[in-house]
């Protein structure tokens, strides 16, 4: 078991740990959760690990509800938010009880941004099942909604009582939302390193857990310093400037991780370009993406995607925060204009 401490507005425990997902009741009561839950979870996740969940949390005397929502970023809206709460207040859940999100990232955010709204805030638990909810969405305390105008735009900073990843979910998680998970790994490999990108590059599997465990150390340290973004946390968006962009181009028909990998290349390779970043950076980036299969075509124009870019929440009218790669582990946020961002875009789509 490993266990990783967050220090934010809320101190809370990360673990890793193989089995967790059947002592989920343990750890609920060992940071003093009671009375009712809501286990929140995608109509992939609940027939795999819905009973098991409810299973524990109600052997240590805790009453469980369930709702679940169809699976995919198109649920992760206004309509789906106001239904949970609806659903929370027909049950009867009170200041005192528990949400549970039993999912990847959609689940999180929905969960967690639920949590902070139901009676102006309530307890909540991530259970991520995902590589990319695990190491990035989970750890933090970012929760949210999309609108029509853009990803993540309603939203709060809300921590969680505790993070429960067990491993071995990860044994049913279909190939292409493993490279998902890749995707936003290989972003923690560029902008802070510890030589994660040797452990990638040498052998995946074999270091998965080491690699999980310092994706969210870094994370962690992350959220330490800069809790609600006014500074360094800016530095985990790297790649999704233009990663959001294409994803809000292609109707969320294209996955995050694979929108944030393209999103990753254009900029390396535009600073490579520019001489702005250390030569060959963005071949080791191409050949972790090449590993697990992410594209680095860009299937939209710099023009269309400039456009898309300034509903991003990251956008204001001055321009936008661009996390730039100096070398592999070493990154700085930089503030450019839009014509600037198209000028990038440019440089770094094929």
């Amino acid at each position: 078991m490993r266990k990783i401490t967050v220090n934010a507005s809320k101190t809370y425990d990360v673990i890793i740990e193989h089995g967790a997902i059947d002592r989920i009741g343990e750890y609920a009561i060992s940071v003093g959760i009671s009375g009712k839950a809501c286990i929140i979870s995608d109509s992939n996740l609940a027939p795999l690990y819905m009973e098991r969940v409810k299973t524990s949390l109600e052997k240590s005397g805790i009453e469980v509800c369930q709702y679940v929502f169809p699976a995919g970023e198109a649920s992760k809206t206004a309509d789906t938010f106001v239904d949970i709460l609806n659903f929370l207040a027909e049950n009867h859940l009170s200041r005192k009880d528990t949400l549970f999100a039993l999912g990847g990232g959609v689940t999180g955010d929905l969960t967690g941004f639920s949590a902070a709204s139901y009676m102006r805030g309530i307890k909540f638990v991530q259970i991520p099942t995902s590589l990319l909810a695990c190491v990035d969405s989970s750890v933090g305390g970012k929760t949210g909604i999309d609108l029509r105008s853009g990803k993540n735009l309603a939203g709060a900073f809300y921590q969680p009582e505790i993070v429960v990843f067990d491993p071995d979910v990860l044994s049913t998680l279909p190939k292409e939302y493993f490279a998902d998970g890749m995707a936003e790994i290989i972003k923690y490999a560029v902008i802070r390193g510890r030589e994660l990108d040797k452990l990638i590059l040498e052998d995946t599997e074999k270091n998965l857990e080491e690699i999980i465990t310092r994706c969210v150390e870094i994370k962690r340290d992350v959220v330490n310093e800069d809790e609600f973004e006014g500074g360094v946390r800016k530095i985990l968006n790297f790649g999704h400037t233009a990663g959001h962009a294409i994803e809000a181009e292609a109707d969320y028909t294209l996955s995050h991780g694979r929108c944030v990998a393209i999103g990753m290349y254009i900029v390396t390779r535009a600073w490579e370009k520019r001489g702005l970043c250390r030569k060959g950076t963005c071949d080791i980036l191409v050949k972790m993406l090449q590993m697990f299969s992410l594209d680095t075509e860009c299937p939209y124009s710099p023009e269309t995607l400039t456009e898309r870019a300034k509903s991003d929440k990251k956008a204001d009218g001055s321009g936008v925060s661009l996390v730039v790669p100096l070398s592999m582990g070493e990154c700085e946020v930089v503030k450019i204009s839009m014509d600037e961002f198209l000028s990038i875009l440019k440089d770094g789509i094929k």
